[in-house]
């Protein structure tokens, strides 16, 4: 295995390590036995347990979002059905043996200083996810796209916490696909209604 190869090795255990375990219960030990690495090649890329654990939120952003994305475009195509397919791949991610929840939700619960390197990387994956529900939003032709996506966001999110605590996880998205027709729906109809009031 090249230095590379270990490297993004090490990175891969510990992204399957944290989701499963969390970030204070997983420890370097857990980390060097599963990866199969040595101690001092670890230190060798990471000089710190929080710089891997930047290294696997930054990784698995970019694994995340674009494979969800992925699956949002293979199951819709136009905006206002891709907005809805958001909720039935999340469905599908609740029901995998391998959910834990949210690798970033998580993350902020266990640290709690606002200006952390780890927040800071959370808010941004968070800011990019709301970032591509306003772009669909803006696409499907909602009058206030911005105000929709944080409604539509809050929803996922608020999916994504009650699937990992209860039982019925994919009942927690076809809630929240639910309340996200209506509050399309809502805001398809205000921007008919305000354009039918300016040409009067």
């Amino acid at each position: 295995m090249t230095v590379p190869q270990r490297r993004e090795h090490l990175i891969d255990t510990a992204i399957e390590l944290f989701a499963e375990h969390g970030y204070h219960a997983t420890g370097i030990d857990t980390i060097l036995a599963k990866s199969g690495v040595s101690k001092k090649t670890l230190y060798r890329h990471f000089r710190s347990k929080d710089e891997l654990i930047l290294a696997a939120l930054k990784k698995y952003d970019g694994l995340f979002r674009n494979g969800f994305m992925r699956q949002v475009e293979e199951r819709a195509e136009t905006p206002h059905d891709r907005l809805l397919a958001i909720f039935d791949v999340a469905a599908a991610w609740f029901e995998q043996n391998n959910f834990y929840g949210c690798m970033y939700i998580n993350a902020i619960g266990e640290y709690s200083d606002p200006d952390t390197p780890i927040r800071q990387v959370c808010r941004e994956f968070k800011s990019l996810m709301r970032r591509y529900i306003e772009d669909l939003c803006g696409e499907m032709g909602a009058a206030d796209p911005a105000s929709l996506a944080e409604e539509l966001a809050l929803l996922l999110e608020g999916a994504i916490v009650t699937a990992q605590v209860s039982q019925q996880k994919s009942h927690a998205a076809k809630i929240a696909k639910t309340a996200a027709t209506a509050l399309m729906a809502q805001a398809m109809t205000s921007k008919a209604t305000a354009s039918a009031d300016a040409k009067q």
